[in-house]
């Protein structure tokens, strides 16, 4: 009867050991590649639910509008109905437009409305007549919102603020004060994709 010699031996147990270490790899690796292949279709899920998301709130606002009166030297001032987001050149268009003695550098043509706002179009030379009135109380005299006391359609006029959205921020509101616009992202669905697109417009003084 022979036996392995010593050194044949140890080449008999490497041999194993490589052929162990190949196959724990295969494994592994195929293992990593299903894992990687799961992960790439949850986050294409996740990225097909936020797009959806986006279609959605831009529907209902869509289908969303608002009143507002406008004044002074349009062809056709009076109560005017917009959709939700429309800014002051909507009203004055849907106002018949400008007439030829309006002081067009007084108005800020590119401002967002919001409901129940009223709009006076000065004439040139008219003095102590407000450019643009609206709530004193819930906007500054830049035109920006302010999240510690506007209403909630205020806040429904602000780009990809919904319904839905505004209540949050509303329901936040009543337990803490905004001591800055940043402050904004801490109530839950406003990160800094959409906060980037609405800190120009809103203001906490």
């Amino acid at each position: 009867m022979s036996y392995f010699s010593k050194r044949e031996q140890v080449l008999v147990i490497i041999i194993i050991v490589i052929v162990f270490l190949i196959s724990g790899f295969n494994f592994m690796n195929k293992k990593f590649s299903l894992i990687k292949k799961d992960y790439n279709e949850n986050i294409h899920d996740v990225e097909e639910l936020f797009i959806n998301l986006d279609e959605e709130i831009e529907t209902i606002e869509d289908n969303q509008y608002i009143m507002v009166h406008i004044s002074g030297e349009v062809y056709n001032p009076g109560i005017i109905e917009l959709k939700l987001g429309s800014r002051v050149i909507d009203a004055v268009n849907l106002a018949g437009g400008l007439k030829k003695d309006a002081d067009s550098d007084r108005i800020n043509l590119a401002r967002k409305l919001s409901d129940e706002e009223k709009i006076h179009i000065p004439k040139i030379g008219e003095e102590d007549i407000p450019i643009e009135t609206t709530n004193l109380n819930h906007t500054d005299n830049k035109g920006k919102i302010n999240i510690n006391n506007c209403t909630k359609e205020e806040l429904m006029s602000l780009p990809g603020i919904g319904e839905v959205l505004a209540g949050k921020i509303l329901e936040y509101r009543e337990q803490h004060l905004f001591k800055t616009i940043e402050d904004i992202m801490n109530v839950s669905g406003i990160g800094d994709k959409k906060f980037d697109s609405i800190k120009e417009l809103i203001t906490t003084k």
